[in-house]
């Protein structure tokens, strides 16, 4: 992984877990892979923060949890959305783009003369 990630902050990540987790069912370690490879490397998510995330999601009632095993066979505990975790995928999503095209609006701004 890049020297240059960038580390993702609280309200990012969990809408990045719920997005991971819109495709199927995964254990945390596919979660962070997801997250990596999505991004083309730019996030990497650490194990406290990933885990934390997932409990606080589940606190709220937007993914479930049960054990299984992965495809190697070790037994792992495997997350998905609940119906409540799709709705707050959808309304995460949507104050993000507002919120990304408010930035570029301010990064593409040229002074005005005076």
């Amino acid at each position: 992984m890049a020297d240059d990630a960038l580390d993702i902050m609280l309200g990012t990540l969990d809408v990045l877990v719920l997005k991971t987790l819109s495709w199927g069912p995964s254990h945390g370690y596919g979660v962070a892979r997801w997250i990596r490879e999505s991004s083309g490397e730019a996030f990497r998510v650490l194990d406290g923060a990933l885990y934390t995330a997932l409990h606080r999601l589940e606190e709220r009632g937007w993914i479930e949890s049960e054990w299984g095993h992965t495809e190697q066979g070790k037994r792992a505990k495997f997350y998905r959305l609940t119906t409540a975790g799709r709705r707050a995928l959808r309304d995460e999503t949507a104050q993000w783009e507002r919120y990304a095209a408010g930035m570029a609006g301010v990064l593409a701004a040229v002074p005005r003369p005076t």
